[in-house]
């Protein structure tokens, strides 16, 4: 009985010591593992949250009195923003935003302190870039709380109580539709999933069945074997694009402001792009489950909370801010907002190309370096 008993035993260890050579063996899916729950901590620690700080201000004040000082010294004094350009003159306002220079604009009317003390009432515009209905309505919130602070603080030396009116306009999505946000975002993550993803596990599938090793014996170059693979995958997501659009537009009322071959153009560079970045995850990945691990953690997780498709990048701390202009996605949610929604043409989102077209070479070049046609 007892013998027995320690020949299971044993048996039992050696499966135990099978398994921890097997997953020790493969270190590129040890270290997935090990970090993913440090990224994890860090992603949800610090990216996430739903206070909106330091957020960029533009100021166009025609009173220049003391009154008006005083309200943005308060607006300086906030922690939720930081005045970053003062503007002189109305048709600089749609500017501010266009140039994503402005999450927010402050319009103190000429004479607003002879106003408020003449007849104890005075407005005050507050504009916001509403193509993110939640972060618009944050900041107006928080716009409107300041002025409010500083009316408050003028009552208590006043015997009739001062009033100080804010009108809010909303530019781009004055319904405030949540589709505004979510759409770009969703175009990103799915095109990079479909594209990047299936087209990395296609490959290493082959790998692993050792039907590559055929195929490259075959008399076609070995790039174009890759390419061929790649093409099902981008007719795929230029189908989900399409798909997404007529969806946007009929169904839930989405405008496409700016030129429709545009917005097809650049969603095919993002395309190429992410089946670049699969490619290479393709050549570092032996096995289905690695690109499995490798496209959750390197593509999905910082496209939905590094790229600004839930949270605003310039909320989070200095680091991971520059961890999220290497994340494809956050430009081409970029460039999806200012042609869809804002209506822009190309001369206003040619830097976001060039990164693209950066990263793809980037991509393609290593992957082209790391290829073994002998897949040793």
């Amino acid at each position: 009985m007892a013998k027995s008993y320690q020949l299971k035993m044993k048996q039992f260890k050696e499966f135990v010591r099978k398994e921890f050579y097997h997953i020790l063996r493969d270190r590129r899916s040890l270290l997935l593992l090990l970090a993913m729950p440090i990224v994890l901590m860090i992603i949800f620690g610090f990216a996430i949250s739903n206070e909106i700080k330091n957020n960029s201000l533009a100021v166009y004040d025609m009173a220049k009195d003391q009154a008006s000082q005083k309200i943005i010294e308060a607006f300086k004094a906030s922690k939720y923003f930081n005045i970053s350009y003062n503007i002189y003159s109305e048709d600089e306002i749609e500017k501010m935003f266009r140039q994503n220079k402005a999450a927010l604009v402050i319009v103190i009317p000429s004479q607003f302190n002879s106003n408020l003390i003449a007849t104890n009432k005075a407005a005050i515009q507050i504009i916001a870039d509403a193509s993110d209905p939640n972060t618009a309505t944050s900041l107006i919130n928080y716009a409107t709380s300041i002025i409010t602070e500083y009316q408050s603080s003028l009552n208590q030396q006043a015997n009739i109580p001062y009033q100080i009116q804010t009108e809010t306009r909303m530019l781009y999505n004055p319904e405030l539709k949540s589709a505004y946000t979510f759409v770009p975002g969703v175009m990103g993550l799915i095109l990079m999933l479909i594209s990047a993803m299936m087209t990395s596990v296609a490959i290493v599938r082959e790998k692993e069945l050792g039907t590559m090793e055929v195929l490259l014996v075959s008399p076609l170059n070995p790039v174009l074997i890759v390419i061929a693979k790649a093409i099902p995958y981008f007719l795929i997501g230029v189908i989900n694009v399409l798909t997404i659009i007529a969806l946007s537009v009929f169904a839930m009322g989405l405008p496409v402001e700016g030129n429709f071959f545009l917005l097809l153009a650049e969603s095919m560079l993002f395309i190429i792009s992410c089946l670049s970045l699969g490619l290479l995850i393709s050549t570092m990945a032996q096995s289905q489950q690695v690109a499995l691990l490798i496209s959750l953690l390197v593509l999905m997780l910082p496209t939905m909370l590094l790229s600004g498709f839930i949270f605003p990048v310039e909320n989070m701390p200095k680091v991971l801010q520059w961890i999220s202009n290497i994340v494809p996605a956050t430009w081409y949610i970029l460039m999806i907002k200012a042609i869809m929604l804002k209506g822009l043409g190309f001369a206003s989102v040619w830097k976001e190309n060039l990164v693209l077209i950066g990263m793809t070479i980037f991509f393609l070049a290593v992957s082209i370096k790391r290829f073994n046609i002998r897949l040793d």
